[in-house]
């Protein structure tokens, strides 16, 4: 997924730099374009769930946070704005998950000075264990 969402990245990126030497009127041109492209898409999927990899709505999620709800809902989009938003927030979850995992796995360590008590109790009762705790324990017939 790593890899999927660098690429999408860079050739997003390659894509902007090519909108540079463009005019309003190409770019207007080409959007224009674009949405009746996804208005085709629309159709032809006739309300068929779309299934986007992971790195698409990582990609689209990050793209699009910034805009404001109005913003989004007058957008054409292929899924709800709510999804998007959604996907965002799974985004940034999944994230500060990672981040906030504990570096070592397991139980954690004991305190030296409780590991130094805890032998020291065990080396008293094995001590005290090998003559009156066994005698007073034995049966006598």
């Amino acid at each position: 997924m790593l890899l999927r969402l660098a690429y999408l990245g860079v050739t997003n990126a390659v894509a902007m730099l090519r909108l540079l030497p463009m005019s309003d009127r190409e770019k207007d041109a080409e959007i224009l374009a674009l949405r009746h492209q996804i208005g085709v898409l629309e159709r032809q999927l006739n309300g068929q769930q779309l299934r986007f990899h992971a790195s698409d709505r990582a990609f689209l999620a990050s793209l699009l946070h910034g805009l404001p709800r109005e913003v989004l809902r007058r957008m054409p989009l292929l899924v709800r704005p709510d999804t998007v938003l959604r996907w965002h927030r799974n985004l940034i979850a999944r994230l500060h998950a990672a981040q906030s995992r504990p570096k070592r796995g397991g139980r954690p360590r004991t305190v030296r000075s409780v590991r130094v008590l805890v032998l020291r109790l065990a080396g008293r009762i094995q001590a005290g264990a090998t003559g009156a705790y066994t005698e007073s324990c034995s049966y006598s017939a």
